[in-house]
């Protein structure tokens, strides 16, 4: 069943008032399901449905709405109701859905949320977008390390309702300073020794993020730790918060988002392809497509420069584009290669040294193998061409291509991979150093390298 078939049915529902099954429509499926299925609901139809489920669940599946939809839930149904569901989302969770929400309804909204939600709605959003504050939540199970396993299991039972995992259970002090860390499996396993205590079985190792430590490097500790979630401190080691491995991946796909728009050569989106209007679209890739643009004017006001030379040998243009396209996508490979690599951790700034061996490499081996195929090439065509020795390219002048292009893609690669470790030392995104970025930079060169080739071969 479709959820546009489901929708007459759930309407129906809704106006007869049939609670009973309502309320089963959102306990029996689970919440993600739910939620698609209310995707052609108005916001007030919606927020009717979610009146017949708990608060917990209600808090799931209003979690698993579009954007778009929860602002609109938000924007236009009563503040007072609203304020209060708001108090129970995740804290993380409602700093990011306000950030969304019209400035004038926040202003009306902060005043009728609880004062403890409000307060931590506002600490959190004073933290920088893409810090690890910005993305953790202040939600956490808490246990003093003098604590009994027998009264520890009560303090974690009460603090269950509030708490978005408790897969971790931190150990802090009296002034909240991170003392350690132990498993709930570790604690259910120790439930036959009710007398000790949690200092005595948690970890005092612990892997933990600064508070003002970008999203990316949070992700990346995440990732090779193998973590379900990570403290965040401050530099006292307060423990302030946690980032959960769901809220990680959200980074990680953020992360990912940006870095292909980047490497495409287009501004990163703030919000969705569909979302994002068109004036908006049009600056975010017509700012590069103009840098870009005049790169392409560098490369034929290089080629005017030898405007003479080329009058005198007219096939040399048959080849300008095999050498430019060449020397571009080798620099592109390189970029993405590099960029990913960074991304991934898998490179750092101090191996430049090796990267730019294995590039020197790379461009001999695959510029050895293509000038090989274009000398071949270029033979033929003076064979086929019907030039004559004297005008099309002959045993001789036909060098000129593996030459060219050897050094061609040994400038790209080289240049590929270098420019984004460059922009990484500078503390920039290596991002940013897009493949036609490259691409364009590698067009002027190849053509200054084409022809100067030229000139030494051929005595211009």
């Amino acid at each position: 069943m479709t959820n546009t078939l489901f929708l007459p049915e759930l309407r129906e529902m809704l106006a007869e008032d049939n609670a009973a099954e309502l309320s089963n429509f959102c306990t029996e499926l689970h919440p993600a399901r739910t939620a698609e299925f209310m995707e052609g609901l108005t916001a007030k139809e919606a927020w009717s449905v979610l009146q017949h489920a708990e608060m917990p669940l209600r808090v799931e599946i209003f979690g698993f709405f579009d954007e778009g939809k929860q602002i609109e839930v938000i924007e236009t149904l009563q503040r007072e109701e609203i304020a209060d569901f708001i108090g129970h989302l995740p804290p993380d969770d409602r700093v990011d859905m306000l950030a969304e929400v019209r400035p004038w309804i926040v202003e009306e909204l902060m005043p009728l949320i609880p004062s403890d939600e409000r307060r931590d709605i506002q600490r959190l959003s004073a933290y920088p977008d893409d810090t690890a504050g910005a993305v953790m939540t202040t939600e956490f199970a808490r246990l003093s390390e003098d604590l009994p396993i027998s009264q520890a299991h009560k303090k974690i039972r009460q603090q269950t309702e509030e708490l978005e995992t408790i897969y971790y259970l931190y150990v802090v002090d009296d002034e909240d300073h991170l003392r350690g860390l132990l498993s709930f499996r570790q604690l259910v396993s120790a439930m036959g020794k009710p007398d000790t205590r949690i200092g005595e079985l948690m970890e005092r190792d612990l892997v933990t993020v600064n508070v003002a430590d970008d999203q990316e490097e949070v992700a990346d500790k995440v990732a090779r730790y193998d973590l379900l979630a990570i403290p965040v401190v401050d530099d006292e080691h307060h423990m302030l918060g946690i980032i959960t491995h769901d809220d990680v991946i959200d980074v990680v796909r953020e992360e990912a988002t940006e870095d292909a728009h980047r490497i495409a050569a287009v501004d990163p989106l703030d919000e969705g392809y569909l979302e994002t209007g068109l004036m908006t679209l049009s600056w975010k890739r017509g700012i590069w497509l103009t840098i870009l643009f005049f790169g392409a004017l560098l490369t034929a006001a290089a080629l005017a420069n030898y405007e003479s030379e080329i009058a005198k040998h007219a096939w040399l243009v048959l080849f300008v584009p095999l050498v430019i396209s060449t020397g571009g996508n080798s620099g592109n490979q390189s970029a993405t290669l590099i960029i990913t690599a960074l991304s991934t951790g898998d490179i750092t700034l101090r191996d430049w040294g090796r990267v730019i061996r294995r590039e020197l490499a790379m461009g001999l081996v695959l510029g050895g193998f293509l000038g090989a195929i274009g000398y071949f090439s270029a033979l033929m065509i003076g064979h086929f061409s019907g030039w004559g020795v004297d005008l099309g390219p002959n045993y001789r002048t036909a060098g000129i291509i593996p030459v060219t292009l050897l050094l061609t893609v040994l400038c790209g690669t080289l240049l590929g991979s270098l420019l984004p470790l460059l922009f990484r030392r500078l503390g920039l995104d290596p991002a940013m150093m897009s493949s036609p970025f490259v691409a364009g930079l590698i067009d002027v060169l190849g053509i200054i390298i084409y022809m100067q080739v030229a000139l030494s071969v051929l005595g211009g």
